[in-house]
């Protein structure tokens, strides 16, 4: 298995992490736990949902552990 391949995108906003929406409501949970975070690799609905929740998009590898801030001007298509 490549472990490269397991990266994905999260969200941070300070030092919490985005999980979700609350149940039956528009209330967003935050976690201190990167491994607990939503995660996609779609750039496009990360980029949208980073905006929406004014937090900064960070690239995790849940099996190193390994998590490294997207730097701003950073282009996905490279």
């Amino acid at each position: 298995m490549d472990i490269r391949t397991q990266t994905c995108l999260i969200i941070k906003r300070g030092h919490v992490f985005l999980v979700g929406t609350i149940c039956y409501s528009r209330e967003l949970r935050w976690s201190d736990s990167p491994w607990a975070a939503w995660r996609t690799r779609k750039w496009e609905k990360a980029e949208k949902l980073a905006a929406y929740t004014a937090g900064d998009l960070w690239l995790f590898n849940p099996i190193s552990g390994e998590l490294r801030e997207v730097r701003h001007g950073y282009s996905h298509a490279n």
